[in-house]
């Protein structure tokens, strides 16, 4: 298995706070830090100095860190137009001497959509499909030769299909729970599946209907990557374990009952149970950013007990 730390800014963090956990979990050996795509915050509290948008976080994080893998968990297609995501997506690649990973989705949060102006459509799986075609496409054209693309929401001229990511191909990550759908566009276009936040007794079920598309569609199932992103609270002892529970507002029972929680023995159970139901690689949704403690003991007490 390999572990990524995994946060939420929306929730009220600024960029040096997040260059902060980043160059902690590179410095603690951690695979990846990634981030949410929002602009508002979830629930009450105190917004901060409000929302860093992802890529500009990513391109910073890009030019200050030096290992690390950096992507989305997952940037939504309302966001962005698919040719202007595939060059930003290219730059930070460059940026970062080809770390960078795209974390593609549907979006679901109306509210911050209003908040800042930003259009919901009631239908967006098409957005999706169309997105990552094009974004994989334009990467993928070869140099001097154009890219065009005509569809239902987005049509693409002669496009030149420029600058290239440093990596070929760039990861790119679906995820989700859909039965149908979300499966086959993970087989046609994706590197990773991920499964955010996955209902008890769920994961195996989920992994073998991406493991059927791509075996429907003439891929080897074993060359995609499978993993789960769970909130992870942890503690040497109880009372610890408890006290940073009570920091992000959650109660110890919920915690272990949904996520990754508890003592370093228990979360190490845990990850031992969905590596058996075929994950390999774990997001560790992490809360509390200025508690870099916490970092330090899952890099200590659980990471090497699993890691590969």
């Amino acid at each position: 298995m390999d572990f990524r730390i995994f946060t939420e800014p929306q929730q009220g963090a600024s960029y040096d706070e997040l260059l902060a956990v980043a160059q902690a979990s590179e410095k603690l050996g951690f695979d990846g830090f990634f981030r949410s795509d929002h602009y508002l915050r979830m629930g009450d509290g105190d917004p901060g100095a409000g929302p860093t948008d992802a890529w500009t976080t990513l391109a910073g994080l890009a030019r200050e860190t030096e290992r690390i893998r950096l992507g989305t968990l997952v940037s939504s297609v309302t966001y962005r137009y698919p040719g202007i995501l595939a060059i930003q997506v290219a730059q930070v690649d460059q940026m970062s001497g080809g770390r960078v990973e795209l974390g593609l989705g549907t979006g679901w949060f109306e509210e911050e959509h209003k908040a800042y102006g930003i259009p919901f459509p009631p239908k967006r799986f098409d957005l999706l499909e169309e997105q990552l075609e094009i974004v994989t496409g334009l990467w993928a054209t070869e140099p001097g030769e154009t890219y065009s693309y005509s569809g239902k929401n987005y049509s693409l001229e002669n496009a030149p299909a420029l600058p290239k990511p440093v990596q070929s191909p760039l990861p790119v990550i679906v995820g989700g729970k859909g039965a149908k759908r979300t499966p086959l566009l993970a087989a046609r276009f994706a590197s990773e599946f991920n499964i955010p936040f996955p209902d008890p007794g769920t994961v195996p079920g989920l992994v073998e209907n991406v493991r059927r598309a791509c075996v429907e569609l003439g891929r080897d199932p074993d060359a995609m990557v499978y993993s789960a992103a769970l909130v992870a609270v942890a503690g040497a002892d109880e009372a610890e374990f408890a006290r940073r529970a009570a920091a992000i507002g959650r109660e110890p029972a919920e915690l272990r009952a949904n996520g990754l929680a508890g003592t370093a023995s228990e979360i190490v159970d845990k990850l031992g149970a969905l590596r058996e139901q075929g994950i390999e690689r774990v997001y560790l949704q992490i809360l509390d950013l200025g508690d870099l403690d916490h970092l330090d003991f899952l890099a200590r007490e659980v990471v090497p007990q699993l890691a590969e």
